[in-house]
């Protein structure tokens, strides 16, 4: 055993056992210690009356307490430094590598920015009515609204990641400064709406182009009214429609035509918040969506033809992989639907995880 890396206190504890009634070199051969080791041992616990050691100064620190301070408050301030950055920025002459320890000492590294729409105040304070108005519904309120979104599903995605620093928790991984906000991207890609309702799917329609007033009417028109017969039908009342902001869904002739079907089928038309995808369940289905038709279909990010030739190919399986969702899925969404509310009125506003 090599003395340099001391004894363990369970040997200590032997040593001080056997040593009224052994010499130190029998000691050191029941234990297997060297003797000059109990014998160094037992007199500086008899000088010290102590059995600890006494600390090692070591190599001494680079950096000050204040310095360290200085480091981390600049690190919190501006999350999006890169080290070279932030080594530059804090004029401190100490190594990146040291620069990493300091901060892992006060449990920040460098994680990967949560992407989430770019919120400003006005958003905030929008969401934060929003969540006050529906904070006393439970899950079944939420089972009469029927969630709609459009989504854009692409072939293949591959964004740059931006790294930030911040501490292991939800308060600094959603705070707006460390929030990188989403962006739109070309690419071969079909764009789809669709909606639901509690435990029920509804249509699911694959769009040509972008969408605009006229097109939402006619999916509006096409779709969501009949869909709106069907659950007229199976005894459904007291419903709402819940879309987002988007210049086609708050179009005059959009909400000239929503008015109808809302007086028609006794449908109210829900305010929504702007910037707010957190806030819809059907969000989570198109995550749904998408990690099951590359899983199902690993082969769709190689995909080779033509746009249209990818495009059909892409509507025949986003239709199979949409009609499979289940029940359990829908359910787990509505359920979440208070604790989101909760949470918009815990950030006031602000992020949330969902």
């Amino acid at each position: 055993m090599s003395q340099r890396h001391g004894l363990t206190d369970a040997q200590k504890q032997q040593i001080l056992a056997l040593e009224p009634h052994y010499l130190h070199a029998d000691i050191g051969v029941q234990l297997n210690i060297p003797r000059s080791t109990i014998t160094s041992f037992l007199k500086r616990t008899q000088t010290r009356q102590s059995t600890k050691n006494l600390p090692r100064p070591g190599r001494p620190r680079k950096t000050s307490a204040t310095v360290d301070r200085y480091i981390v408050r600049t690190a919190e301030t501006q999350t999006r430094l890169p080290f070279k950055e932030l080594k530059n920025v804090t004029n401190v002459d100490v190594s990146i590598r040291t620069l990493n320890r300091r901060l892992r000492e006060e449990g920040i590294r460098k994680w990967r920015a949560v992407n989430r729409p770019l919120l400003t105040k006005r958003h905030a304070k929008l969401r934060y009515k929003w969540a006050k108005l529906y904070r006393h519904w439970t899950s079944s309120d939420f089972e009469r609204v029927i969630w709609s979104d459009e989504c854009m599903v692409e072939k293949e995605n591959n964004r740059m990641k931006m790294l930030v620093f911040r501490r292991q928790n939800k308060q600094e991984k959603y705070a707006p400064r460390n929030i990188q906000p989403k962006v739109k991207h070309s690419a071969v890609s079909q764009m789809i709406w669709a909606c639901f309702i509690g435990d029920k799917l509804g249509p699911i329609v694959f769009i040509e182009g972008m969408v605009n007033q006229d097109v939402y009417c006619e999916v509006l028109r096409e779709h969501l009214a009949p869909f709106l017969e069907v659950l007229k039908a199976d005894g459904k009342a007291n419903l709402e429609f819940q879309q987002d902001n988007a210049r086609p869904h708050v179009a005059k002739s959009t909400k000239q035509l929503l008015q109808e079907l809302a007086k028609k089928y006794s449908l109210k038309i829900m305010e929504w918040p702007p910037n707010s995808p957190d806030l819809n369940p059907i969000e989570h289905l198109w995550a749904e969506l998408k990690l099951e038709l590359f899983q199902r279909y690993p082969n769709t990010v190689s995909l080779k033809g033509s746009s249209d030739t990818v495009r059909a190919v892409l509507r025949q399986r986003l239709h199979k992989v949409w009609w499979d969702i289940g029940e359990d899925v829908l359910k787990r969404l509505i359920k979440s639907m208070p604790h989101r509310v909760k949470e918009v009125l815990t950030a006031r506003g602000w992020y949330t995880s969902h």
